[in-house]
């Protein structure tokens, strides 16, 4: 099977994605964008940064569990996809324990919370807002085993 180049995820995400925008009102493109950047920095292959364009597809609902498996992505990309793709109710441990047992995936969410918890786009959001989830991502970082702010990175 032919797979999708990584210039046919990024449409591909782009596509699923159009018109939505992130809490502080940007396209939400640009956050896919900086988190497959995120992780193509901190070494991750080309497997991962496809991950990385797609993290968030399923979970936001454009893009089906179905038409993920179907897609021409290696099985990797999938699952790590599918480990990054939150459950209702899931317990955050949980989600962490099926990020740390996914090859490649705690990298892509990595890279994800670095750009979720970059000081510029939580200035724009509100002050109850901000804190909130800057709690969030050291919880999720914690969990992860690390705080990708003062280690280096790693796969």
């Amino acid at each position: 099977m032919t797979h999708l180049t990584l210039a046919e995820v990024e449409a591909l995400a782009c596509t699923a994605h159009r018109g939505q925008t992130d809490k502080a009102g940007r396209p939400y493109a640009e956050h896919l964008a900086a988190v497959a950047e995120g992780v193509r920095a901190r070494g991750g292959d080309a497997e991962q940064i496809a991950a990385a364009w797609l993290h968030d597809s399923v979970e936001d609902g454009v893009l089906s569990a179905e038409r993920l498996e179907a897609a021409a992505l290696t099985p990797r990309t999938k699952a790590i996809v599918r480990a990054l793709t939150k459950r209702p109710g899931e317990p955050p441990q949980a989600y962490a324990r099926r990020i740390l047992a996914t090859p490649g995936a705690r990298l892509v969410k990595e890279a994800d919370l670095a750009h979720n918890a970059d000081p510029d786009r939580l200035a724009v959001l509100d002050g109850p807002t901000r804190e909130r989830l800057t709690e969030k991502y050291a919880r999720m970082r914690a969990l992860l085993g690390r705080d990708p702010e003062t280690e280096p990175a790693t796969r």
